[in-house]
């Protein structure tokens, strides 16, 4: 009958062992999850602020400046 007690009492510290472990890493994937859509905000908000801004190498003609047409 000890034995019976004793492999319970195992089972149940497995248990404790596992559920405070998954418990961590459920709460380490939230965190992540908010890490990511915090960096994925900032790329974007950089993404627009760099893609609406003019083209700095293309002169007036749409030449890019360092290439000159007819010139050698």
């Amino acid at each position: 009958m000890t034995w019976i007690f004793l492999a319970a009492g195992l089972i149940l510290a497995g248990l404790v062992v596992l559920g405070v472990t998954g418990a961590r890493a459920a709460a380490a994937a939230r965190a992540l999850s908010r890490e990511v859509a915090a960096a994925k905000s900032r790329l974007e908000s950089e993404m627009r602020r760099l893609t609406s801004q003019e083209d700095e190498t293309t002169g007036l003609g749409g030449v890019p400046s360092g290439l000159k047409t007819g010139t050698r």
